[in-house]
């Protein structure tokens, strides 16, 4: 690792815990020279090229893999409940797949916290879900597999639509909002003997109302998405939710990531106006990419909308030393 991507390296994991993206210091010369034939090119000529990049038809096609992986896993649970067949029982929270336990890794750090010790077989549980997201990557959990975070997604749609309506205004908080409530979360499990998050994770009362019933805790919940579409969109996932920083530290290294390529970037902005976490893409603004290749950090969902959304496919999935050979 070069001393470049070193240093964003760890650039990203600041944003991962809330830091803002600065503007790169030091560029490669590849990426210099990119950049500066971008600042050379006719702008006539480069309008024409995004117009006809943007005349081909746009497809939704890692979404639709995306929802259909969420909706799936989910209804998996239901029916294994409701037909007694035994095969995934439990709920996201906590689980077992055909005999494996399958423990989620910031529920597992609750339980612990609150009996404050280290509990063996609980480790034994996370270990598979730990080297499955350690592989995937990112926050590959939030979008691929939890249910809120479907239904913050259509909330989302919602809130843009009253914005473009000027019915309400987006309301940005500071992102290290998160980490904050990362911490008193822990706190306060560990100084209760409660699993305090637990309690309130929309991740979890949604998994439990599908497979057992709906209950109480579901007005929390819709609480939470209005929340979401009158005053700060994506705000539970963005700002508060634990879950998406522990799955994040996680997958820092994971071999899943999406790459993106410098030369055939217009920055039209398409991909940040779709992205769920958009300070992930700062690299596509003109001018702040460091390399010719560059990969997103860790706070990405790997939700794939802007790689449906990129006109040039300059955003596209990458698995760390296997894509060259497919």
């Amino acid at each position: 690792m070069t001393d470049l991507h070193r240093q964003r390296f760890f650039e990203q994991i600041g944003i991962l815990f809330g830091r803002e993206p600065k503007k790169p210091v030091e560029i490669s010369e590849r990426a210099q020279q990119v950049h500066e034939l971008k600042r050379m090119a006719n702008k006539v000529e480069v309008r024409k090229t995004i117009m006809l990049a943007h005349e081909k038809p746009h497809k939704n096609t890692w979404r639709n893999r995306r929802w259909a992986v969420l909706i799936a896993v989910n209804l998996f649970f239901t029916v294994s409940f409701g037909l007694d067949i035994q095969i995934l029982e439990g709920s996201l929270t906590a689980s077992r797949f055909i005999g494996f336990h399958l423990i989620d890794l910031n529920s597992a750090l609750q339980v612990m916290l609150a009996h404050k010790h280290i509990i063996v077989n609980l480790l034994i549980g996370t270990m598979t879900v730990l080297v499955l997201w350690m592989l995937l990557g990112g926050r590959t959990f939030c979008s691929w597999v939890c249910p809120y975070h479907l239904l913050a997604e259509w909330a989302e749609k919602l809130h843009l639509w009253l914005a473009r309506k000027k019915l309400v205004n987006d309301q940005n908080m500071n992102r290290r909002l998160r980490s904050a409530f990362w911490v008193v979360f822990a706190l306060a499990t560990f100084g209760s003997g409660y699993t305090v998050f637990e309690a309130i994770s929309p991740t979890g009362i949604l998994s439990r109302a599908l497979i057992y019933g709906p209950g109480v805790a579901l007005l929390w919940v819709l609480a939470l998405l209005l929340f979401e579409v009158v005053i700060s969109r994506r705000a539970w996932c963005r700002y508060a939710c634990p879950i998406g920083l522990t799955y994040g530290v996680v997958g820092i290294l994971s071999p899943v990531r999406i790459k993106y390529k410098l030369e055939g970037c217009f920055h039209e902005g398409d991909c940040r106006k779709v992205c769920l976490v958009p300070h992930v893409l700062e690299t596509v603004v003109k001018g702040r990419a460091v390399d010719t290749e560059v990969t997103l950090g860790p706070d990405c969902t790997r939700c794939g909308l802007c790689v449906d959304t990129c006109p040039t496919g300059s955003l596209t999935f990458d698995i760390k030393g296997l894509s060259k050979l497919l």
